[in-house]
């Protein structure tokens, strides 16, 4: 297999840039090993609040690694050709996020041996044991789909490669938010609407973090993105990332039509440390400022914006998955409708929790290696995205937008 042809600065970046994903990747798995060692005591976390920080950098990577294979899918599925020239990219970065995503959560859950029970003990009644299936199905068809495109005699079968992964990822996907719709012991969740309004979020973020890798890979080659693929792609992120809004703002108002959600919806959203989180980084940084960025006439067709709007997308998801996590457990279970419940285990009672170091760490870990996959892959195979724009009809581009 040859190597992608760089510069002698260019392979010494190269070189930079994975030792430094791999010391992140080392830091997080000391985490790992620190909090394995000395349990839960060393982390934020409580009996209420279980899924702490790490599981917020965990669910972001997931949801993201199956949006961002949106783009190959449009590419393959809907036959537009300047997404055909992203699908590698958008399929290595699925893996790329998938395993860094599942890392953090078997490490976070801790026993991460037990693993095989789970698969040598599959449970149809449970959401957690379709995910068994579900995520390494999505590697195996991901890296099927590109040996599909990279191949040329597997080239042929790239067409149906890509309408297997966009079927898979859209289950997958499904399947992450049906965790959350289906687990009665959280008065916060419980809501069909989750599903696919993590199905839109993945859009969203994956779209954004394949807008922000794409741009670090164009300047490292000291290339320029046309404004005709800018536009289109500017367009499709503030489609999603209108779309998100609207099912954050359905789900929330079809919890403040149910009388017995309504204490928590007052809460999360006015009477709690979540609040300000909601309304300055959630709806704030991650909702109305990048479609001002991505809308406004002035900046609208600036490239610097567009990044700009992809990196407060990307904050904004980890502030939606924080209120949404963490506020969701924290906020007390309603045992007896009516009565004031009191324990020893602080029934009841609102948590509160303070991510610490480790569980930052360990989170961290997951983008790295994230991070290192994607440099080694791109290092290794030929994934930059190279527009013929020279020789293709200014309007066929524009067409569809």
């Amino acid at each position: 297999m040859s190597l992608v042809p760089y510069s002698r600065a260019e392979e010494r970046l190269f070189y930079v840039l994975a030792a430094v994903g791999a010391l992140v990747v080392t830091i997080g798995l000391a985490a790992a090993l620190h909090m394995e060692h000395s349990g839960h005591v060393v982390t934020g976390m409580t009996n209420q609040v279980v899924w702490g920080m790490p599981h917020v950098f965990a669910i972001f990577l997931i949801v993201a690694a199956s949006g961002v294979l949106n783009v190959a899918s449009i590419g393959s599925v809907f036959g537009k050709t300047v997404y055909k020239k992203r699908a590698p990219l958008s399929a290595l970065l699925c893996i790329a996020m998938l395993a860094g995503g599942l890392a953090v959560i078997m490490l976070d859950l801790g026993r991460a041996d037990r693993l095989v029970v789970a698969m040598t003990h599959f449970n149809p009644s449970s959401v957690f044991g379709w995910n068994v299936i579900l995520y390494p199905g999505m590697f195996g068809i991901a890296a099927v789909y590109i040996w599909t495109m990279m191949e040329r005699r597997m080239n042929p079968w790239s067409k149906p490669a890509g309408f297997a992964a966009f079927i898979w990822r859209l289950i997958l996907t499904t399947g992450t938010g049906s965790i959350f719709g289906f687990l009665v012991a959280r008065q916060a969740y419980q809501s069909a609407i989750l599903a696919p309004m993590f199905i839109i979020m993945s859009f969203a973020w994956g779209l954004a973090v394949f807008l922000i890798v794409q741009a670090a890979m164009f300047r490292w080659n000291r290339m320029t993105l046309h404004p005709a693929v800018q536009k289109r792609m500017k367009n499709l992120l503030g489609l999603f990332l209108a779309a998100t809004l609207y099912f954050v703002a359905v789900y929330h108002l079809t919890n403040l039509y149910f009388a017995r959600q309504m204490d928590f919806e007052k809460f999360l959203l006015v009477d709690s440390e979540f609040a300000p989180l909601f309304w300055i980084g959630q709806v704030l940084i991650g909702g109305f400022v990048p479609l001002l960025l991505l809308y406004l006439p002035s900046l609208s067709m600036r490239c610097s914006s567009l990044i700009a709007a992809a990196l407060l997308i990307v904050v904004g998801a980890f502030f939606t998955l924080y209120v949404f996590i963490i506020g969701g457990q924290a906020y007390p279970l309603e045992l007896f409708p009516g009565m004031i419940v009191s324990s020893s285990f602080h029934d009841g009672q609102v948590e509160h929790y303070a991510p610490r170091l480790p569980e930052i760490l360990l989170g961290l870990g997951g983008v790295g290696i994230a991070f290192l996959m994607t440099t080694i892959g791109v290092r290794v195979l030929k994934f930059l995205p190279e527009d013929d724009l020279a020789h293709l009809d200014q309007a066929a581009i524009h067409q569809g937008d």
